[in-house]
């Protein structure tokens, strides 16, 4: 699926109009961004993937998990 619309916020909507939600420790990552694929990630039900890298979404009016995030950025730094 491709990306339609990127705000270069924490939104990103794709060709099939869903949104989704960028996981705050990967907003960075995003510009790359081709495809989204279903994720077995515990803080993500997906993945959108762009090049080399691979970015946790949820889906856009869904809210993150916040002790598995602040948890997982307290991991990634």
């Amino acid at each position: 699926m491709k990306i339609r619309f990127h705000s270069e916020s924490h939104i990103v909507e794709l060709e099939d109009g869903s949104r989704w939600q960028i996981y705050p420790g990967d907003l960075d990552l995003t510009l790359n961004w081709k495809t989204v694929m279903p994720s077995d990630d515990e803080i993500s039900s997906h993945t959108l993937v762009g090049g080399d890298v691979n970015v946790r979404v949820i889906p856009g009016g869904a809210s993150w998990p916040v002790a598995e995030v602040k948890a997982a950025l307290r991991r990634d730094d």
